[in-house]
């Protein structure tokens, strides 16, 4: 039995070799374990048992909210699209007592395939990047084409009025936030009220992390095998996905490796305009994207760093480090007031 980085693994590897035995294909044989992820996540391990190639996804260790890191909604968004033609990762089994490992945790199949963190995709050919950026759109697409209610989703989250109900949860978190003056943030908190359109009654299956570096490409060709992450995922407007998609486009290189300023011609990447699109030419009718929605989607990614810096200063994170995400809020809250006032195309 092994455990490469042991010391990030914060449960008993013997106890997770004895719950395995009997439950997966090869549960009895040699175990080894490797932390991936952790951080503001759910902590991510690869788990090989015998021949058997996994993932497990646990709950963080210590306290937490009680609604957060929910890696139950996680397994079950993932067993009701498993037998659709969204690209997920096969899920195996879902253990809700914390008496195994500490928490509970999921375990799902682990694909083999590409991980791009960067946006301008610089380990693909040029003539490959296109089509994987169409292979994104149409994969959002397809998640977007499925009845929450055929696959067992009608209760995953509130159906309606999405936006109005997103809007007054990120307005409530800056204004209940610590972090100092940001006059552009205040502005988008009534502009996005002021200027919220009808959403049509239209509900999907969202995502709400949908981006480059949670997806998973076939080894050798354009094609997403795999959609991760689906921590923050509900029942939303599909254009909030879509909109917080182009995010990448208002991300500088040395903001989250984004595709502002960059020759995109050159690099064989669609402007942002292609990509909604690609992903409106398959998508089921769901509105058009407008100047709302991007704002929307960098109010609350601005939102989102106000938040990681509130923590990080009352923490014991370095104060430089705050000072950063303070930066990148700033940075968001400005390029969504740009939007919002259409000095800055979508």
């Amino acid at each position: 039995m092994s455990a490469a980085g042991q010391g990030q693994i914060d449960f008993s590897a013997d106890r997770l070799s004895g719950y395995l035995a009997g439950r997966v294909p090869g549960g009895g044989g040699a175990l080894a374990i490797e932390r991936i992820s952790g951080g503001q996540s759910n902590p991510t391990y690869f788990v090989t048992v015998g021949a058997t190639r996994l993932v497990l996804r646990k709950k963080p260790s210590g306290p937490i909210l009680p609604s957060a890191h929910a890696v139950d909604r996680e397994y079950r968004v993932l067993s009701a699209l498993a037998g659709t033609d969204v690209p997920v990762p096969r899920p195996v089994l879902y253990e809700p007592d914390p008496a195994v490992i500490g928490t509970p945790f999921y375990l799902m199949e682990r694909l083999e395939g590409r991980v791009f963190h960067d946006c301008a995709l610089p380990e693909a050919a040029r003539e490959e990047r296109g089509p994987l950026y169409r292979a994104m759109a149409e994969t959002m697409a397809c998640l977007h084409a499925v009845d929450p209610a055929t696959v067992g989703l009608a209760d995953f989250g509130k159906a309606g009025n999405y936006f109005e109900r997103q809007i007054a949860r990120w307005s409530r978190q800056w204004r209940e936030s610590s972090f100092g003056s940001v006059p552009e943030l205040d502005a988008l908190c009534d502009w996005l009220a002021e200027n919220r359109p009808p959403d049509g009654g239209v509900t999907a299956i969202a995502h709400g992390d949908f981006r480059v570096g949670n997806l998973m490409f076939h080894p050798s060709e354009p094609r997403v095998i795999g959609i991760l992450d689906w921590e923050l995922s509900t029942l939303g407007h599909p254009l909030a996905d879509l909109a917080f998609f182009t995010i990448a486009w208002h991300s500088r290189p040395d903001e989250y490796a984004g595709l502002l300023g960059r020759d995109l011609a050159a690099l064989g990447i669609p402007t942002a305009a292609d990509f909604v699109a690609a992903y409106q030419a398959k998508a089921r009718p769901a509105g058009t994207l407008q100047p709302f929605h991007v704002a929307f989607a960098l109010f609350r990614f601005a939102v989102i760093f106000v938040g990681i810096a509130d923590r990080a200063r009352a923490g014991s994170a370095a104060g430089a480090d705050a000072a950063e995400i303070g930066h990148l809020a700033v940075n968001f809250a400005r390029r969504a007031l740009a939007v919002a006032e259409g000095r800055v195309g979508i």
